[in-house]
């Protein structure tokens, strides 16, 4: 799959020159994500392309409670409008294992209302690649009218996704 605009991940790169690479490395090991950060971001881009495989093969095992590519696949799935990473940290514990966790906003539009996935997202680095844990999710409020649109397209959001 080609996908010629910015990556949705929000790196303001082409997706062929970011996520793509992660989603088509994982397999072989040719490109695997070096923080959580970057794992969270990549996660979040699949989810946008339905790329359910990658979500659930980026999921670690143990924290998976039964969540299938099949549950992933049936809808309705939301119409992802951007994502703001509020912040990223890595720590190692004292058992030696990396330990990463990321808080992000993801934005979307679903049966015509806009909301947010507002989580802080924990990550543990394991056979020498990152893992998706558990989250915590949190209440996301609305953005004011006059505030920057959530899709980071420079309009405000009442004269954007508000609209719409």
């Amino acid at each position: 799959m080609t996908h010629d605009k910015n990556c949705p991940c929000g790196s303001q790169k082409p997706y062929q020159d970011c996520c793509q690479t992660l989603h088509l490395g994982l397999d072989s090991g040719a490109q695997l994500a070096t923080s959580s950060e970057q794992l969270m971001r990549s996660r979040y881009c699949a989810f946008t392309l339905k790329n359910f495989d990658y979500i659930i093969k980026t999921h670690h095992a143990d924290y998976l409670d039964g969540l299938t590519l099949e549950q992933l696949q049936q809808g309705p799935h939301p119409q992802w409008l951007g994502l703001d990473v509020l912040s990223a940290d890595e720590t190692i514990h004292p058992d030696g294992r990396k330990h990463g966790t990321v808080t992000f906003k993801a934005w979307y539009k679903m049966s015509g209302e806009i909301d947010a996935i507002y989580e802080r997202s924990e990550f543990i680095f394991e056979q020498d690649r990152w893992f998706y844990t558990k989250g915590h999710q949190m209440h996301a409020k609305l953005p004011g009218r006059n505030a920057p649109c959530v899709c980071h397209s420079g309009k405000k959001f009442k004269q954007c996704c508000m609209k719409g």
